[in-house]
C-alpha cells in the first residue's frame, strides 16, 4: 500500500464534514476538482472507498466514517501544534473552532466575535451552529458554548455574553383579542401553542415557574418547526402563542407586533458559558479568546 499524503487526509476530512465537494471547496478556497482528485488519490492509496457519491449528496462510507472519527482529533492536534509554534515566535494566529447553539450564533456571539477578530487579525474563527449537544473533542472543536445544564462537570466553563437571560411567551394582539389572554400556565391548554423542534427531532417543552410552583406544557398547535423565524412569523400572523428566548422576539415586541403573556411565570436563568476540556496543551487561539472575553467583560 502506498503511504498516503497528509494533505489528502485533510482534504477528505474537509469534504466529509462539509457534505460535498463544492461546499468544502468554498470553505477552503480551493477548487472542487482538486478536492475530488485528492479524495480519489487517497482511496486509491488505501485501496478502499471512503465516500459515497450521488448527484445529490456526498456521505462517508462505513470505512470513511471510521477514518474520519480518528482523523478529526488528529488534524486538530496538528493545527494546535502549528499554533503553538507561531505563539513561540510572538505571533497570535491560527484557527479557533467553536460549536454553539442557535441563540448564541444569532444574538450573543456576533458582537463579541467582531471585537475579538478586530483585536486578533491573525486568528480565523470557525463557528458551527448546532442546538444539539455534541462531544466537542471528538468532533474536532476547540471549545463550545452552552448553558450550564448542558455542560459536563469535567469541563472548564467561562461565562460569555449576558449573565442572565429569560424565555418569553408571545402572541399577536389580534390573537389575544379573539382568544383571550392567559393568566396562568394552565390556561394555555385551550390555546394554540406554536412548537419548536430541534434538528434531532426533540420537541422543546414549555416550562413555567413562580414561587416554587412549576408547570410544564407540550406545545400543540398549527405549527411545529426547527426554524424560529417560522415560529415568529406564525405568531405575528395571529395563529397562536410562541415561546423562546426573549432575543428571538425582541424586534417584534419593540414594534408591537407581538406582546408578552405570562411574564410573571418566566424567571430569568444564567446566561451561556464557553467551555473546554483542559488548560493543558491549550491552543493559542483558544487561550487568546478566553483572555479576550474575560477582559472584554470587565471593560
Amino acid at each position: 500500500m502506498v503511504t498516503p499524503n497528509l494533505d489528502d487526509f485533510a482534504q477528505f476530512a474537509a469534504v466529509a464534514e462539509a457534505g460535498g465537494f463544492r461546499a468544502a471547496a468554498q470553505a477552503r478556497n480551493l477548487s472542487a476538482s482538486s478536492l475530488s482528485e485528492a479524495v480519489r488519490r487517497l482511496e486509491s492509496d488505501l485501496g478502499i472507498r471512503l465516500l459515497n457519491r450521488t448527484t445529490r449528496s456526498v456521505t462517508p462510507t462505513e470505512a470513511g466514517r471510521r477514518l474520519l472519527d480518528r482523523l478529526t482529533p488528529a488534524l486538530a492536534e496538528l493545527a494546535h501544534a502549528a499554533d503553538d509554534l507561531a505563539a513561540e515566535s510572538g505571533q497570535t494566529s491560527g484557527t479557533l473552532r467553536l460549536n454553539v447553539p442557535g441563540i448564541v450564533a444569532r444574538h450573543v456571539l456576533p458582537p463579541i466575535a467582531a471585537r475579538f477578530l478586530a483585536a486578533h487579525p491573525g486568528i480565523r474563527l470557525e463557528v458551527s451552529g448546532q442546538d444539539d449537544f455534541v462531544d466537542i473533542l471528538a468532533a474536532g472543536f476547540d471549545a463550545g458554548i452552552r448553558y450550564e445544564e448542558s455542560i459536563d462537570r469535567d469541563m472548564i466553563a467561562v461565562p460569555i455574553g449576558p449573565r442572565r437571560q429569560r424565555f418569553v411567551c408571545v402572541a399577536a394582539p389580534a390573537y389575544l383579542e379573539r382568544h383571550g389572554t392567559p393568566r396562568h400556565p394552565r390556561d394555555l391548554a385551550v390555546h394554540q401553542r406554536i412548537g419548536h423542534r430541534f434538528a434531532s427531532g426533540r420537541m422543546i417543552a414549555w416550562d413555567f415557574e413562580r414561587g416554587g410552583r412549576r408547570y410544564r406544557l407540550a406545545p400543540e398547535g398549527p405549527l411545529v418547526s426547527n426554524s424560529i423565524e417560522m415560529a415568529t412569523a406564525t405568531a405575528v400572523a395571529g395563529l397562536g402563542i410562541a415561546a423562546g428566548f426573549h432575543e428571538f422576539f425582541a424586534a417584534e415586541l419593540t414594534r408591537g407586533a407581538l406582546v408578552e403573556v405570562l411574564s410573571d411565570w418566566m424567571e430569568p436563568f444564567p446566561g451561556p458559558s464557553l467551555y473546554y476540556h483542559s488548560r493543558r496543551l491549550m491552543p493559542v487561539p483558544l487561550r487568546a479568546f478566553i483572555d479576550f472575553i474575560r477582559t472584554d467583560d470587565a471593560s
